[in-house]
């Protein structure tokens, strides 16, 4: 499904990142001595989430390619949606993104090309189309009873 082309044309800059091997990432960070590049502390001073933020303001920058798996996992609601003004910063500075996801909030990014992974099949698929988006949508209109119906008994 991806085809890789030569050109002049390139990213300067690139990433991927593992939410669990973000650990191992600041460990190597901080042995390096690079932390400066990175918010100047310590990634392993600051929460997970914190960290990971600190990581994506400070050392991503434009014409980049970035590959990250499940970034929300670290991430608060308010933080995806500061992961999400980054993203866009980055976008406007030529910058591409790749992401498995499972968050609406990073999935609802405008243009996103968003790709259902089946055992059999890949095809795309629009936002609100989306099981992430579905459930999401359906516990916060109906929460009480949605709780209710999976508490009972």
């Amino acid at each position: 499904m991806l085809n890789l082309t030569k050109g002049i044309k390139r990213p300067r800059d690139g990433f991927f990142l593992r939410a669990e091997s973000f650990f191992n990432v600041a460990t190597e960070i901080e042995r390096l001595g690079v932390s400066g590049s990175y918010g100047g502390r310590s990634l392993h001073e600051l929460s997970h989430g914190e960290s990971f933020l600190t990581l994506v303001m400070n050392r991503f920058g434009g014409n980049g390619l970035y590959l990250l798996d499940e970034p929300e996992a670290a991430l608060s609601p308010s933080r995806q949606l500061a992961l999400l003004s980054r993203l866009h910063q980055l976008v406007k500075l030529n910058s591409q993104f790749i992401i498995a996801t499972h968050s609406p909030i990073l999935m609802a990014y405008p243009d996103a090309k968003i790709y259902s992974l089946a055992s059999d099949s890949i095809r795309e698929i629009e936002y609100t189309d989306t099981e992430h988006y579905a459930v999401t949508r359906e516990f916060l209109n109906r929460h009480e009873t949605m709780l209710k119906d999976l508490l009972r008994g």
